[in-house]
């Protein structure tokens, strides 16, 4: 089993100035284990990421809302993200993972625990793609929910599965920009993909995940024409992350770095204002 580095000890305070009500669309929660302890399937082992982590996190970096994402290490015991979600104040919401054994009650009380969505990943080092008629029939419990629909994928997957991911009706979000690699250029099929998806009005995406998509490394900023890309094609569907505490990355990313990407990539304010604050708050039901 693979053990994860730990994040960045002593993140950088970014150059750029986060606007008020900013929004990690994605992050993490891991632990501590001895209270929330991880899947016994799990193909990783994470050192523990708590609440309390994330918090002193977000607040270096000028950060005032999040959305807790489930990661596969716990599966789908999601008992960890609802406990920060509860100690919140209002200033969290969450993405679970499911299985088909759970029950539409037990959907209403994620729901009730502030989870808006359900995440299915299909990269291969975390085991492959999903049951996709259990996949589908999840997707139909959580639609009445008005919830969305996030997935997890390689570039080839985007290529793999456009259909099965054409037919759906609920908001789609896809983490990561589809992790396409950066050296293969904005010309490349999965990426072009990703652009023609992103003009549907239910498609959304994740501009996070540089560290992971670059071939150049810090400060990534080989990985910002494609987010730029991305915010040209919907500017009201695009909401950004840290992704922190960086699972299975290859380089631990100095969260500084990342903040710092986003007037790269979002050059004017007000499309800064979109991605961090008001694309996740209607997302989300943020106040």
């Amino acid at each position: 089993m693979k053990y994860c580095d730990p994040p960045h000890p002593d993140p950088r305070k970014p150059l750029f100035s986060m606007p008020p009500g900013t929004c990690d669309a994605h992050c993490h929660v891991f632990g501590p284990g001895n209270r929330f302890p991880y899947a016994r399937a799990r193909k990783y082992t994470p050192p523990d990421a708590p609440k309390e982590a994330l918090k002193g996190l977000h607040s270096r970096m000028g950060i005032d809302r999040a959305v807790l994402v489930q990661a596969s290490c716990h599966g789908s015991d999601n008992r960890a993200m609802l406990d920060a979600i509860a100690s919140s104040n209002g200033a969290y919401k969450g993405v679970c993972i499911a299985d088909e054994k759970f029950t539409e009650a037990e959907f209403e009380a994620l729901h009730r625990g502030g989870v808006r969505g359900v995440r299915f990943n299909f990269v291969r080092h975390l085991g492959g793609a999903p049951d996709l008629g259990a996949m589908k029939r999840i997707v139909e419990i959580v639609t009445s929910l008005h919830w969305h629909l996030v997935i997890h994928v390689n570039a080839g997957d985007l290529i793999e599965y456009e259909d099965f991911f054409a037919q759906f009706s609920l908001p789609v979000i896809i983490d990561h920009m589809a992790r396409v690699p950066v050296e293969q250029g904005l010309d490349q099929p999965a990426f072009k993909i990703l652009l023609e998806f992103m003009k549907r009005e239910n498609m959304w995406v994740k501009v996070c995940g540089a560290e992971r998509i670059s071939a150049t490394g810090a400060p990534y900023h080989d990985a910002a024409p494609f987010a730029e890309a991305l915010c040209k094609t919907a500017p009201d569907r695009v909401i950004w992350g840290t992704d922190w505490p960086h699972p299975n990355v290859k380089v631990m990313p100095d969260d500084g770095d990342l903040v710092d990407l986003v007037p790269l990539f979002a050059k004017e304010p007000a499309l800064q204002r979109k991605v961090l604050v008001d694309n996740p708050a209607r997302l989300y039901g943020f106040e």
